[in-house]
């Protein structure tokens, strides 16, 4: 059965969607898209303060590995099952649990004492991340239809740009200003105020949702994928740290089965007429099963580009931080003009505006590989900046139309399910463009420390970014042969 959300546009639910956000919904956006900066900032933030904490904790690389990877690690595998929790307890509800849990596990990062309490508290905070980020996408999928769901996810497109970039220029920026001689801590601390302004926001706004008929937990289906999840990306997070080991590579292998064995039951739990954890009716919606298999490929192909740049501009070229978080700021500029634009232009060509979109992020790869070829290790963020502007256009353009689609035929009593599956791929998509593209700039880069050796690893991996961007553009049709043409 589907959950019904609380009516705040209307009595008239196409009259309503027509016109433009009311107070209370523009209230709501606000909520929820500073959780969602939040949990998206801290996939990037930490990475910035992370020599500073080295530092002044004493902590060993395998610490600071783990203070990164176990946050992300965590945060991955509890999307799916906080979005199934969404649909049964209300969403409204898991979005308010963790947007407190993930306040008071800042402010316990931030007094942190010694590296295994950091470790330890940045897993509380992934828990937290995890269960307020697939409320988002449920949230937006079930309080807004029509124009108004339109402008609610190009919002939700340029948040998680905003996000990503301001992560790697707030770090520094917070880092080297040291405030009250705090040093790293206060990237951490900052989030305390944000949180609870969060929760404030979201008790006056989020609607209540309620379900005719509550799914149950898929306990079963919850130890089978979280076993595959654990499989999968366990590899592709710690492999190149490990140095790939035979037992990362068999963990990888026997993500495989795994996975058909989770099909497998959750089939047979839906032919008994049981609930799932993920309904495989799911991905039998071709909008659905398309727009996964893009966002797979999609966030695979840009996440490189986030993961390298930074290393090549302060590891390779010797740039602070600062430089580093300043150079993106033409994609960050670029991919919020693109999620602005995405909804008026997809009025007028539908979904096609996923063509667009992803065609400027070939053209704009494209030109990037070149600056970098032509530029060696003489490469400036000035001479970036155009094609990072280009780049960020296509992805500001080609996110939030998406997810539109991706979600648009899915029931609302899944929303929750389907989020949470939609928002795990693209962190798979994350962690295995980083892992793929990261292997190939190590493999090149060798024991090399030079500018010169830097510059030509970084261009060999950049040219995946390109081919997985073209792959991305080739999916569209399948998507957009059964989703409905924005009105």
């Amino acid at each position: 059965m589907s959950a019904s959300p609380t009516t705040t546009a209307g009595s008239d639910p196409a009259a309503a969607s027509a016109r433009g956000l009311t107070g209370r919904q523009w209230l709501m956006l606000v909520a929820v898209m500073t959780g969602t900066f939040l949990s998206m900032l801290n996939d990037f933030i930490v990475n910035v303060a992370t020599p500073a904490i080295r530092a002044d904790l004493s902590a060993t690389f395998a610490e600071i590995q783990l203070i990164i990877g176990g946050y992300v690690l965590v945060y991955g595998l509890l999307l799916v099952l906080a979005g199934r929790l969404g649909d049964i307890h209300g969403h409204r509800k898991l979005f308010l649990v963790g947007a407190v849990l993930f306040s008071v596990a800042s402010l316990a990062c931030g007094l942190a004492p010694n590296p295994l309490m950091l470790v330890v508290f940045r897993v509380v905070q992934a828990v937290g991340a995890a269960l307020l980020y697939p409320q988002v996408l449920s949230i937006l999928q079930l309080s807004f239809t029509g124009r108004q769901r339109a402008t609610a996810f190009a919002v939700y497109g340029a948040t998680i740009s905003l996000a990503s970039i301001a992560g790697q220029l707030i770090g520094g920026v917070l880092v080297e200003a040291n405030l009250f001689g705090l040093g790293w801590r206060t990237v951490f601390l900052i989030n305390v105020p944000v949180g609870l302004a969060t929760v404030a926001l979201a008790a006056m706004s989020l609607p209540r949702t309620r379900a005719a008929v509550r799914p149950r937990l898929d306990l079963p289906g919850l130890g089978l994928l979280t076993l595959t999840l654990a499989l999968l990306t366990v590899p592709l997070i710690q492999g190149r740290e490990f140095g790939w080991p035979a037992w990362i590579i068999v963990m990888l292998v026997l993500s495989a089965p795994a996975l058909a064995l989770f099909v497998a039951y959750e089939q047979r739990r839906t032919d008994r007429g049981r609930f799932a954890l993920v309904p495989p009716s799911l991905f039998r919606i071709r909008s659905f099963s398309a727009g996964n298999a893009i966002a797979l490929v999609f966030f695979a192909g840009n996440s490189g580009l986030f993961f390298l740049l930074p290393l090549q501009l302060q590891n390779g070229l010797g740039h602070s931080a600062l430089y580093a978080g300043l150079t993106f700021s033409p994609l960050a500029v670029a991919f919020g003009l693109g999620s602005i634009l995405a909804p008026r232009i997809q009025r007028r060509i539908g979904d096609h505006v996923l063509s667009v979109g992803y065609a400027v992020n070939v053209v704009g790869n494209i030109a990037l590989l070149v600056c970098v070829i032509v530029a060696g290790s003489g490469m400036t963020g000035w001479l970036l900046a155009p094609a990072l502007f280009v780049v960020g256009l296509g992805q500001g353009l080609g996110v939030s139309p998406l997810i539109g689609a991706a979600l648009h035929d899915v029931p609302e009593g899944d929303a929750g399910s389907a989020s949470g599956v939609i928002q795990t791929l693209m962190q798979i998509g994350v962690a295995f463009g980083v892992a793929v593209i990261g292997l190939i700039f190590f493999a090149v880069l060798g024991s090399a420390t030079d500018a010169e050796s830097y510059s030509t690893a970084f261009t060999w991996a950049m040219v995946a970014s390109p081919v997985l961007s073209l792959v991305s553009l080739l999916l569209v049709p399948a998507l957009i042969g059964k989703s409905r043409q924005a009105a």
